[in-house]
C-alpha cells in the first residue's frame, strides 16, 4: 500500500467599483415684437364768393346830383392738406443656457492564488503547482 497526501490551497480577492453620473440642464427664452404704424390724412377745402351790384343815387331840386356805380366782387380760397406718417420697428431677444456633466469612474482589483500538492511514497505521484 502506498502513503499519499493530498493538499489544496486557494486564495482570492476581488474588488470592484463603478460610479456613473450624468447631469444635463437647459434653458432658453425668446422674445420678438414687430410693430408698424401707417397714417395718411387728406383734407381739401374750397370757397368761392361772387357778388355783383349796381348802385344808383339821384338828387333833383336845385342842384341836380346823379351817381351810378357798378361793382363786381369775386373771392376764391382753396386749401389742400396732405399728411403722411409712417413708423416701422422690430425688436428681438434671445437667451440660451445649457450645462452638461458626464462622469464615469471605475476601479477594479483582482488577485487569485491556487496551489495543489501531492506527496507520497510512490514515485509516480509527485506534482506541485
Amino acid at each position: 500500500m502506498s502513503d499519499v497526501d493530498y493538499g489544496q490551497y486557494e486564495a482570492g480577492q476581488e474588488s470592484g467599483e463603478l460610479d456613473q453620473l450624468h447631469q444635463a440642464e437647459g434653458s432658453e427664452a425668446d422674445y420678438n415684437s414687430q410693430f408698424g404704424v401707417y397714417e395718411q390724412d387728406h383734407s381739401a377745402a374750397e370757397s368761392t364768393d361772387f357778388s355783383q351790384g349796381h348802385h344808383v343815387e339821384y338828387d333833383a331840386p336845385g342842384a341836380v346830383h346823379y351817381e351810378s356805380d357798378d361793382y363786381t366782387n369775386y373771392s376764391h380760397d382753396a386749401s389742400v392738406d396732405d399728411h403722411v406718417f409712417a413708423a416701422e420697428g422690430s425688436e428681438s431677444s434671445h437667451q440660451a443656457q445649457f450645462a452638461e456633466l458626464d462622469m464615469l469612474k471605475e476601479r477594479f482589483a483582482t488577485g487569485f492564488e491556487s496551489g495543489t500538492m501531492f506527496s507520497g511514497t510512490n514515485a509516480e505521484l509527485e506534482a506541485a503547482n
